[in-house]
């Protein structure tokens, strides 16, 4: 009998414990749902010599941040693979090593081109989606659209498939249509509650849309059901805080911060422990808020261990608002990275700004505004770069930048905390 996971694709595994249990972890991988480390250790168990069940493990070491147990993970899958797998498994094998390996760039490349022969390998289509994925480290400025396009070229092959409708509508959102994204995210959660990354692509949707109360009833609602062993609990966390803010209810924000963010208080990866910690940190300070100074030191020494040699544009320019905040003025400009430029300048404008040289942000930051996009991550984190220029505008009395700026963003969608600002730079 030849076994097929789910999306039809043959699987090298004579066992059919072996292919149930790659299946499940493979919907609970897709889906960012506890169990799926214990149901592809499950599969090993049962076949050993099953390459892709090694594969999708060495996957999700990855994303833990395990990096030594990924590496050995893959390099199992891939001698399983020459041995016992199809092409196309050797090619999935292939592309994984390659962007666990550190070779993002061929690592994409590779798996565009084994999309165009099996588009329905949803394990490979998944690497270049998301805020994380390999567009988004790519230093593309374009990433937001060629995850649209992909998505669109493939959507036939998948139809009304849960994870596909998830990612493609998530692409959507981040490229800038927010309701026809948030429809197909949507439908995704409507086949699969049990869904975290349906869950976080609409908090983006309404994020984008300025629906801060439709996400804060979405997320109280559901997080429950997820619970704190979820990769994304504190992540999703962390979008209620950025909701709070935006109301101005600063106590709630930090709380819900110090409850379930924070680097003691989560199980989240260490990229999004970082990331999100920082960007918090840093935005409730910018706007005026105190911000206790274990917070800050224990982000930053999460950081260091986390992070010792630095990382990636995204994790490089959260390093420097942790180095800017605590007065870390040893630590080194930022390397190169795939952003380019874009990275040492931020570098400079946060330290600027935390030395309460508010013109000095502004005249570095605005001529690379537009290049921001480059460092990858979502909108929503991005825009703390936004928020620091425009509150140096603000700062150093260039009124009209600023307002022209706040007019730009609350075109494009409401915000309390923005339409505040307007109010203020009126009078």
């Amino acid at each position: 009998m030849t076994h097929r996971d789910r999306y039809g694709l043959e699987l090298s595994t004579a066992s059919d414990a072996a292919a149930a249990l790659y299946r499940e972890g493979s919907d609970l991988l897709l889906a960012t749902w506890p169990g799926a480390a214990e149901a592809f250790d499950a599969a090993i168990a049962d076949d050993p010599d099953f390459a892709l069940a090694r594969a999708s493990r060495a996957r999700l070491h990855a994303i833990r941040g395990e990096a030594g147990q990924a590496r050995a993970a893959i390099a199992a899958a891939r001698a399983l693979a020459e041995r016992h797998g199809t092409e196309r498994e050797r090619g999935q094998v292939a592309i994984l090593a390659l962007a666990i390996e550190g070779h993002p760039a061929q690592a994409l490349r590779q798996a565009l081109a084994h999309l165009d022969t099996w588009p329905r390998d949803a394990l490979v289509l998944s690497l270049p989606l998301g805020a994380f994925g390999l567009f988004a480290f790519s230093g593309m400025a374009d990433h937001d659209q060629a995850r649209v396009d992909l998505c669109e070229r493939h959507a036939r092959h998948y139809g009304d498939d849960w994870w596909f409708l998830t990612y493609r509508g998530w692409s959507h959102v981040e490229n800038g249509d927010p309701g026809a994204g948030r429809a197909l995210v949507q439908r995704a959660f409507a086949l699969r509650r049990h869904n975290a990354n349906a869950v976080h692509a609409l908090a983006h949707a309404m994020f984008e849309e300025g629906s801060g109360q439709e996400a804060e009833a979405l997320v109280a609602g559901w997080l429950p059901e997820y619970g704190r062993t979820g990769l994304l609990y504190s992540h999703i966390s962390w979008h209620q805080a950025l909701v709070a803010l935006d109301d101005g209810d600063a106590a709630r924000a930090l709380s819900i911060y110090t409850d379930r963010v924070q680097p003691q208080a989560t199980l989240a990866t260490p990229i999004n422990i970082v990331t999100d910690g920082a960007s918090f940190l840093w935005r409730l300070h910018a706007y005026g808020h105190a911000v206790p100074k274990p917070l800050w030191e224990e982000a930053a020494a999460y950081a260091d261990r986390a992070f010792p040699k630095g990382g990636n544009a995204f994790v490089e320019v959260h390093l420097a608002m942790l180095a800017a905040a605590t007065g870390d003025r040893a630590r080194a400009e930022a390397g190169a990275t795939a952003a380019g430029p874009v990275v040492p300048a931020i570098h400079r404008a946060l330290l600027a700004f935390a030395d309460g040289d508010y013109g000095g942000c502004a005249r570095i930051l605005a001529p690379v505004a537009a290049e921001v996009v480059r460092i990858g991550g979502s909108h929503a984190q991005r825009e703390v770069i936004e928020d620091t220029l425009l509150i140096a505008l603000m700062r150093s009395g260039a009124a009209a930048q600023a307002r022209a700026l706040l007019d730009d963003r609350l075109h494009r969608r409401p915000s309390r905390r923005d339409s505040d600002w307007r109010t203020l730079l009126a009078a």
